[in-house]
């Protein structure tokens, strides 16, 4: 016995009578999807329902695990006094534990916060809970690991529930754009329409493979909050042949509710959508490190080294001559799978020149960058590069600037902020000074000051 189906479900609170009070018939397709996948689960009797909720606890290098014998909820916060109540699988929570200690996997039970069960687990269980209630839960959170990363803990989930032979269901919450309409709770944006019909296309034709390619600026300004317990599930189901039934999608209150199952059948499928995407992974880094520069080259060789060796190398000989002989302040970026992986560098030039610039800011991305573990060398071929050559700043107002051509540097004080041009996902001149001011620490009321500079990107 194993997992026997999947389900992808979204968890708006409004769907449940009590805290809808009548306005939850503006999404009747999505009630009737959650009542016909309820049905289906309780004919299945699962043993377990894993669960894996984007509202869970939340870490950004960690999944984790929901701890402890049972779990309690409601939906005080909703405006309604439903109250519930669920057992956890002790035994599986164990073994997945134990597999992701013996493969060195950042998920297990450490951490929690607040025990509560939240509404992307309170919404799915309301609904199986009047059909089925024999069952033991395993909730899991998402994180803020890459893609990759969420797909090999669904792989994981799925060895252990296979160790223990348990016949388990998989339910993964999310919701999809919250950006579709001007009058919804948070907006419109372009990008929200577009997300929901490349994410419900992936969906219907169970080619999860394409769920780890999603545009990341796409995902950002679309608002979404279910991919990653997609790619869970998807990791779950690597390998099975799957049925497909695809219930409702609707998107009425401004945010997507998409509805599908995933009944496994027969043998298992030959896609190995794991191995497909480190093929493809492989491949563009390729592609990517044959078109590199010296610039480019110097910083992917400098961090490989220092990983690897501990120690910077030489400046290499018949560099372009720029390297050698001019000064500049100098930005790394280091990118895997897309998502930024290390960024830092020196607004000025701190030494003899440009190539040591390169060097050092190389080895400070991809080990001293606080948002993120150090480079370890497993990673190494799959990192990607980015070289920005810093002109001088110069004091200007906020008319001077222009998103694509110039960086800005905003200080009030001893705070200080800066940030590169022609960054995906900053559109306007606003959203630069916000994020510049933000990452200072610089209040919405203080006064502050502009800078801006010109770069030369390297890629």
């Amino acid at each position: 016995m194993s997992v026997s189906a999947a389900y992808i479900v979204p968890h708006p609170p409004l769907i449940i009578p009590e805290v809808g009070r009548g306005r939850e018939k503006i999404i009747q397709k999505t009630i009737d999807a959650y009542h016909e996948i309820a049905k289906n689960i309780a004919e299945i009797k699962p043993q377990t329902i894993i669960l894996i909720s984007p509202h869970s606890i939340l870490y950004s290098d960690y999944i984790h695990i929901s701890p402890g014998k049972e779990a309690t909820g409601n939906l005080k916060n909703f405006g309604a006094s439903v109250l519930f109540k669920a057992k956890y699988d002790e035994i599986l929570v164990k073994e997945i534990c134990g597999l992701c200690e013996q493969k060195d996997f950042p998920a297990g039970i450490l951490g929690e916060k607040n025990s509560s069960l939240d509404h992307g687990a309170l919404v799915p269980l309301y609904f199986i809970n009047k059909y089925y209630s024999d069952y033991k839960l395993i909730r899991c959170s998402v994180s803020g690991l890459s893609r990759q990363e969420h797909y090999n803990f669904g792989m994981i989930l799925n060895e252990a529930v296979e160790s223990l032979n348990i016949n388990a269901v998989v339910i993964a919450s999310g919701d999809l754009s919250h950006k579709l309409t001007p009058d919804g709770p948070y907006g419109f944006s372009p990008e929200g329409p577009k997300f929901d019909k490349e994410i419900t296309d992936i969906i219907k034709s169970g080619n999860f493979i394409d769920f780890l390619f999603i545009n990341e600026d796409l995902c950002e300004k679309g608002a979404e909050c279910g991919l990653n317990s997609f790619i869970v599930m998807a990791g779950i189901l690597n390998k099975k042949s799957l049925e497909k039934n695809f219930y409702s999608y609707e998107g009425p209150l401004g945010v997507g509710y998409a509805v599908c199952e995933y009944k496994i059948a027969g043998e298992d499928d030959k896609r190995d959508f794991a191995a497909q995407y480190s093929a493809q992974i492989k491949k563009n880094t390729q592609e990517i490190r044959e078109k590199e520069d010296d610039y480019v080259k110097l910083a992917r060789e400098t961090l490989e080294s220092y990983v690897t060796t501990k120690t910077i190398p030489p400046i290499p000989e018949n560099l372009s001559e720029e390297l050698y002989k001019n000064r500049a302040g100098v930005f790394v970026s280091i990118k895997k799978h897309g998502q930024l992986r290390g960024c830092i560098g020196t607004t000025e030039p701190t030494q003899i020149n440009i190539a040591r610039e390169i060097q050092q800011n190389a080895v400070s991305s991809g080990t001293r960058d606080p948002r993120f573990l150090p480079v370890v060398k497993e990673e190494l071929p799959e990192l990607v590069y980015n070289v920005d050559v810093l002109s001088p700043a110069s004091p200007c107002q906020k008319e001077d600037l222009d998103v694509i051509r110039y960086g800005v540097i905003i200080t009030s004080g001893y705070k200080r902020g800066l940030l590169l041009p022609n960054l995906e996902g900053v559109d306007t001149i606003d959203e630069q000074i916000d994020i510049a001011r933000r990452k200072a620490g610089i209040g919405n009321h203080e006064s502050y000051t502009l800078e801006r500079f010109e770069v030369v990107r390297h890629i």
